[in-house]
């Protein structure tokens, strides 16, 4: 069996299990950690950093986690909302005037965070996405493709630069500066959105899946055409990728730190002492905005505000297998990284490692 490293409670063993299972079965690394109530009770390890198997997997390996990243961005907006600084319901031209061109501006703050604001599909080139000033140009001056509010559009790569641009207008702040001031600073957490050159050295960089190689693009499991411009691993895991703020997807960490963030919002707030919004700030993540099929996902799909819903829990995955999963009744949060994709459809990792923490919890609360 697959050597784990780290250490867990002895009610959670299904969990290092699971994911020396996932090692054993060809994956190359990665990490999970569980918290509950704030704290850790798994916070394990194993593999290799680099697809060549020579590298292993440290405490300190940070990974891409795509799609993950969008949580952090939507905590963002969520404590300025939270502030009163941020007014969900107001229409987004109010902090950002030039959005409102093109029909938009009836285009509230909450369909951007809900995926429900019509401007799902990034059309420019790649590169466009390193220039913030452009990105953001491109899609104010973008037209929305249905009515704000009426229809959901997994906005893959444009939310974190819609987002993103509402932050700095409300605080003066890049999205990334706001994170690492106001989130993972007081937390202690080893997020980040976009790297620095400092932490290159511990960097796992994505391996794609077998068989494939980094040309390999992303696609959900129901729509392998999905309009707009094709993300390559390639791309993921240039130096302009993670030097960039990309908040939809160009943030990096382990498991242990997104665990450590977004335990803020399984425990009312507050976490270690250090409280980032209040219990009702925290509410409204799970509001439900919209519910049915998603037209660029393709599959029925529940959204909050910045955060899919599943039953009692919300959290979001990313491409490539990595996940978060919050369950506030619990006041648990289960967070798995990986720098091995698979092929979406039938990718059940991440489910199989929340699985194996109600393992844990069942006993913990038993």
């Amino acid at each position: 069996m697959a050597d784990i490293q780290g250490s867990y409670d002895d009610l959670f063993t299904a969990v290092p299990r699971a994911l020396a299972e996932l090692l054993d079965g060809g994956d190359v690394g990665g990490s999970v950690a569980v918290f509950v109530d704030g704290e850790p009770v798994v916070d394990v390890w194993g593999g290799f950093a680099d697809a060549g198997r020579t590298v292993p997997w440290q405490r300190d390996t940070v990974v891409g986690v795509y799609s993950v990243t969008k949580t952090m961005t939507a905590l963002c907006a969520l404590i300025l909302a939270d502030r009163g600084e941020l007014d969900l319901d107001a229409p987004v031209a109010r902090y950002w005037p030039e959005f409102a061109a093109l029909g938009k501006e009836k285009v509230l703050v909450r369909h951007l965070l809900s995926h429900t604001a019509g401007l799902p599909d990034w059309d420019g080139p790649v590169e466009e996405l390193y220039d913030w000033a452009s990105a953001t140009a491109r899609l104010a001056a973008s037209a929305p493709q249905w009515e704000p509010g009426t229809a959901a559009g997994y906005h893959s790569l444009t939310q974190g630069f819609l987002v993103g641009e509402v932050v700095w207008r409300v605080s003066g702040r890049s999205v990334g500066e706001f994170f690492a001031e106001e989130v993972a600073g007081p937390l202690g957490a080893d997020f980040h959105l976009g790297l620095g050159a400092e932490h290159d050295g511990r960097l796992a960089l994505t391996v794609p899946p077998p068989g494939r190689d980094e040309d390999y693009t992303a696609s959900a499991p129901g729509n392998e055409a999905a309009p707009g411009t094709a993300l390559r691993v390639r791309d993921g895991n240039s130096v302009a990728w993670r030097r960039a703020q990309i908040p939809a997807a160009g943030g990096f960490g382990n498991a242990r730190s997104v665990a450590l963030v977004q335990s803020v919002m399984a425990c009312g707030g507050t976490v270690g002492g250090v409280r980032l919004l209040s219990a009702a700030g925290c509410a409204r993540a799970w509001e439900e905005q919209f519910s049915g099929d998603d037209l660029r996902l393709g599959m029925p799909v529940r959204w909050g505000l910045g955060y899919g819903l599943f039953g009692s829990t919300f959290g979001w995955g990313g491409w490539g297998g990595s996940l978060v999963m919050i369950e506030p009744e619990a006041r648990m949060v289960v967070a798995y990284v990986t720098n091995q994709m698979r092929e979406p459809a039938g990718d059940n990792r991440g489910l199989e490692i929340v699985i194996s923490a109600y393992d844990g919890l069942t006993g913990l609360r038993g």
